[in-house]
């Protein structure tokens, strides 16, 4: 055991001291420490992680780190100037490292509350060192407490002026009258959604409560709200009856009750005044734009209103045949009134999804004409402007669809479904890491509690994508785990675990493995395809590259796909190394013209690499140096740019060096500015 033990240290030793003699040397890393060992890469990685319980990266971080809280200590440097000598290149990312190490900035170093602390916040931290990332990052999300199971979540402060509209119960012997109810808590809930000053859950969060034996405490933690709407009614001929409470969940205790005993053709006054009450009793403030907004009838025709409520259903089970019920019933309630805005929305977004998973489009003029309509008939609605957002990524105008979706939101601060689909568009479409990540966490927040383990699963994916686009990898890996808890079989979760996981070991090889036994599941997996040739690639293993890529372009090209074009240079480049010219050619043609037509903001990066590979080394410079101003893109970039065989003629640049280097400071620069942001909107 003793002679263990002493190997063990010795074996520590000798790495700490060889890291320590290339302490401000930013290039020495794992690759560079196993030369020096003279060992193997692989086992280096399986000795540290096995004497230390740290990647290989982990422990060279963490030596560069404890060498810098010497310095700060001595206090003859800035924090600056430390974090050049001990190998962090960008100060900034030096600050993150720091803190996440620590618990605080390096600047804090040396104040007497830190001093007479630090060894005791070591300890503790080095003991609890994963937990305590995880829970320091995720703490400061509001959200995350309602994002655990009620086991191990942790204990965040309700927001003050959440609420959720739970699902109204119909007491009338008609069960047909179930739509009216139905519609009674929508416009109820609609309303309130208004209201800026108020967090309100979505419909799909609450839905799950219909039929449920869970009692406001249990379903209030669960939301994370602090308060809850029930309600119950019926119609009798033309009469409504309504019994509604505002409850607050610290205390079970009803704040605002009401029964309502109406004519139906004071449908919209109830509504309203419903909506105006339980705002007055939360002391939510109202604006008169707001007010507006609540007070405004969709139509003052009854019997259109009918036919909508009717039709509301089966739209929002979003299936080919509840869609397809809908239609007409929206189609019915335009005939009655040929002015009723949501009507027309609604009979725009029912085609759109219709028609969205089809290669021929069929649906496109009805969903232009009736978007249109719904605009022509109420421009404020933010229905009617979704509606048209959606016809413009119908008709891949996404650029246009914005300003729509950003109107939608000022009427409508809590819809869930414009914070999913600018989701969508800042992470595919309109690429933007920092706008990503900031719907990605309002959607959290809207839509808290999805109605089954597979929406929930989906939640957490589109969130950890979101944080590990930004470099927020610690948390992106919770979140990935949570996805991967809640539904096992998704299919992009482990694909995006493997490079979260790439992200924080540097290990290629490990990466390539986790994706090939992917890829066993679905041989016909393009993205995995493409990403294992990839990995081959970046090792210069270019036998193995070509064997993938030449199975993903068949399969691309025998179905007809315009796919990954920003991937054809590295096809192209595998082509030649195997002699294959006159393909290689055929594949860099491609991607030329994908960089001349591109309009996202990696333009600059793609014909970077472009020109490299047609030795216009200066041109290449250039656009790197375009790329380096660029804010907002993807982590990925910094991990992989210059693993790039493609980028090798540039590094001969005499400025290629500092050009990196600043895309690498820039990153980080606005990292920091979107926690700064983010913590001022109330995100994290």
């Amino acid at each position: 055991m003793s002679n263990s033990s002493t190997n063990t240290a010795s074996f520590i030793e000798q790495a700490e001291a060889l890291i320590l003699q290339q302490l401000g040397n930013e290039q020495f890393g794992v690759s560079e420490l196993a030369d020096a060992m003279h060992m193997s890469r692989s086992n280096l990685l399986r000795k540290i992680k096995k004497q230390t319980k740290l990647s290989a990266s982990q422990f060279i971080r963490q030596v560069r780190l404890k060498e810098a809280m010497a310095q700060l200590k001595e206090g003859s440097s800035t924090v600056s100037e430390i974090s050049y000598q001990v190998g962090f290149g960008s100060t900034s990312y030096f600050i993150k490292c720091f803190r996440e190490q620590y618990g605080y900035p390096p600047g804090e170093v040396g104040k007497d509350m830190v001093v007479e602390t630090e060894k005791v916040r070591t300890n503790f931290f080095e003991r609890y060192r994963w937990p305590l990332i995880a829970t320091m990052s995720l703490a400061l999300i509001l959200v995350a407490a309602v994002l655990f199971n009620k086991k191990d979540e942790i204990n965040e402060p309700k927001i003050e002026k959440s609420i959720a509209v739970l699902p109204f119960k119909n007491e009338s012997s008609d069960s047909t009258n179930l739509y009216f109810v139905n519609g009674l808590m929508e416009a109820a809930l609609y309303n309130l959604q208004k209201i800026e000053d108020m967090r309100v859950i979505s419909r799909t969060s609450v839905e799950k409560y219909r039929k449920t034996d869970k009692g406001i405490p249990e379903i209030a933690e669960e939301l994370n709200v602090s308060y809850l709407v029930e309600g119950s009614g019926q119609r009798v001929g033309n009469q409504v009856l309504l019994n509604i409470q505002l409850i607050e969940a610290s205390t079970d205790t009803p704040i605002w009750v009401e029964q309502y005993n109406q004519e139906v053709v004071d449908i919209f006054a109830l509504q309203n005044d419903v909506a105006k009450k339980i705002a007055n009793a939360i002391q939510a403030l109202v604006t008169p734009s707001e007010l507006e907004q609540i007070e405004k009838k969709p139509t003052e025709n009854l019997l259109a209103y009918d036919y909508y409520l009717k039709a509301l259903d089966p739209y929002y089970r979003n299936t080919k045949e509840g869609l397809e019920e809908a239609i007409p019933l929206f189609e019915k309630a335009v005939e009655y009134d040929p002015q009723f805005a949501l009507a027309y929305a609604n009979l725009a977004i029912s085609y759109y999804h219709l028609d969205i998973h089809q290669r021929q489009k069929q649906y496109t003029n009805l969903i232009n004409n009736y978007s249109d309509k719904a605009l022509l008939y109420d421009s404020k609605n933010d229905v009617s402007l979704i509606s048209r957002a959606l016809y413009y990524m119908h008709t891949e105008e996404y650029r246009l669809a914005l300003p729509h979706l950003e109107k939608a939101l000022e009427y409508n601060p809590n819809s869930a479904d414009v914070v999913q689909v600018l989701s969508l568009l800042y992470n595919s479409y309109i690429p933007d890491t920092a706008k990503y990540l900031k719907y990605a966490l309002m959607g959290v927040q809207l839509n808290i509690s999805a109605n089954d383990s597979v929406g929930k699963g989906y939640i957490y994916l589109t969130l950890s994508n979101a944080l590990a686009q930004t470099g927020f990898i610690n948390e992106a890996l919770e979140y990935i785990n949570k996805s991967l808890e809640y539904d096992p079989t998704n299919a992009y979760a482990p694909y995006l675990k493997t490079y979260i996981e790439y992200a924080e070991n540097g290990d290629m090889e490990q990466a390539k493995t986790a994706l090939i036994k992917e890829l066993e599941k679905d041989s016909t997996r393009l993205d995995i395809l493409q990403e294992v040739a990839k990995l081959h690639y970046f090792q210069e293993d270019y036998d193995g590259a070509y064997i993938y890529y030449k199975r993903f372009t068949e399969i691309r090209d025998k179905r007809g796909l315009n796919i990954y074009p920003q991937e054809d240079a590295k096809i192209a480049l595998v082509y030649e190394k195997m002699g294959l010219k006159e393909q290689a050619a055929h594949f860099f043609r491609v991607y030329s013209e994908y960089c001349e037509n591109d309009e996202s903001l990696y333009k600059s990066a793609s014909m970077a690499l472009r020109y490299a590979y047609e030795g216009k080394i200066n041109a290449g410079i250039e656009q790197l140096k375009a790329f380096a101003l660029q804010d907002h893109f993807q982590y990925w970039i910094l991990l992989f740019l210059e693993k790039d065989p493609l980028i090798k003629p540039l590094q001969k640049h005499p400025e290629y060096e500092e050009t990196i280097q600043r895309i690498k400071d820039r990153f980080w620069d606005n990292q920091e500015k979107l926690r700064t942001n983010l913590k001022k909107e109330g995100l994290l």
